[in-house]
C-alpha cells in the first residue's frame, strides 16, 4: 500500500481531497458501506406524541409486533418532524422492562403491592365516588335572603392530562357535572 492510499484511507484526507462537503465517498468507510438502516423492513404508523398537549407527530415503526423506532413526523403540521427530548424517548417509554402492564394497588397501611383485574379495580373506584359523592352531598346553602340551592358535591375533583383533546375533555366535563362536581380543570391550563 503507498502512502498515498494510506494518507486517502483517512476519512479527512478523503474529505479535503474528493469530496469537500462529506457527502459521498468521503463520508464511507469500508465498515460503513454495510451498515443498512434499522427501519429498512419495519412498517410505519403515524401517531401523536403521548406527553403533552402540543400533539407533535410521531412516526412508529414495528415490525412482528415490536416497537423498533419513533421519531418526529415530517408531515405533521404541528411539530413538521421535530420532538421535544421527551417525545424523542419515546421509544424507550413503550418498550422499558420497568414498564407496568398491569393494575397495581396497595391497600390502606399495607407495605407491598398487589395486582388487580381490571373489574375489581373499576369496582372499587366506582364505589369510592359513589361514597365520596354521598359523603360531600350539599343541597342547599342559608344564605342571608333565605337557602340557596346547590346540588354539588365538594367530595371528588377531576384534573385532566394534557394530552386529552377537546372531545375527551368535553365528555370528562359532562360526566364530573353530572356526578355533581364542580372542581374540574384539565392540567393543559395550569
Amino acid at each position: 500500500m503507498t502512502v498515498r492510499d494510506k494518507l486517502m484511507s483517512l476519512p479527512l484526507a478523503r474529505q479535503l481531497t474528493v469530496d469537500r462537503r462529506g457527502l459521498g465517498r468521503a463520508a464511507k468507510s469500508k465498515g460503513s458501506e454495510s451498515f443498512v438502516p434499522r427501519i429498512r423492513d419495519a412498517e410505519m404508523a403515524q401517531s401523536i406524541c403521548p406527553y403533552c398537549a402540543v400533539g407533535c407527530g410521531q412516526r412508529v415503526y414495528h415490525r412482528d409486533g415490536e416497537v423498533i423506532q419513533i421519531e418526529g413526523d415530517p408531515d405533521s403540521p404541528i411539530s413538521r418532524g421535530r420532538l421535544c427530548p421527551k417525545g424523542a424517548a419515546s421509544e424507550q417509554l413503550v418498550n422499558s422492562p420497568l414498564r407496568e402492564h398491569r393494575i397495581k394497588y396497595r391497600r390502606p397501611y399495607a407495605t407491598e403491592w398487589e395486582d388487580l383485574s381490571l373489574d375489581e379495580a373499576m369496582d372499587m373506584l366506582a364505589d369510592r365516588v359513589i361514597a365520596a359523592r354521598e359523603n360531600g352531598w350539599e343541597h342547599d346553602m342559608e344564605m342571608d335572603g333565605g337557602r340557596a340551592k346547590l346540588n354539588r358535591t365538594l367530595g371528588f375533583a377531576h384534573l385532566g392530562g394534557a394530552t386529552l383533546d377537546n372531545e375527551e375533555n368535553y365528555l370528562i366535563k359532562k360526566l364530573f357535572t353530572a356526578l355533581g362536581a364542580i372542581q374540574i380543570e384539565n392540567q393543559a391550563r395550569i
